[in-house]
């Protein structure tokens, strides 16, 4: 496991204190949470579970039926 040193200013690090403390874990489970929600490279459940859930979503046909033709474009 690695170790890494972080500095704070005197306000985020009271405010982080704070929150490990009110989770009753460590301040370094604590920020280890935070680290590891931003580098999960999987969907959460919650937004897994919302596959298939319109029924009347529109295919990519359908959304570009209603787009008009390009303009003509300009010669570089």
């Amino acid at each position: 496991m690695g170790q890494v040193t972080i500095y704070l200013d005197d306000d985020i690090e009271t405010k982080m204190r704070l929150a490990a403390k009110s989770m009753k874990i460590s301040q370094s489970k604590w920020i280890s949470s935070l680290i590891k929600k931003k580098v999960n490279e999987e969907w959460p459940e919650s937004v897994k579970d919302l596959a298939g859930s319109w029924e009347d979503f529109p295919v990519l046909n359908e959304i570009r039926d209603f787009q008009k033709e390009d303009s003509m474009r300009e010669e570089l």
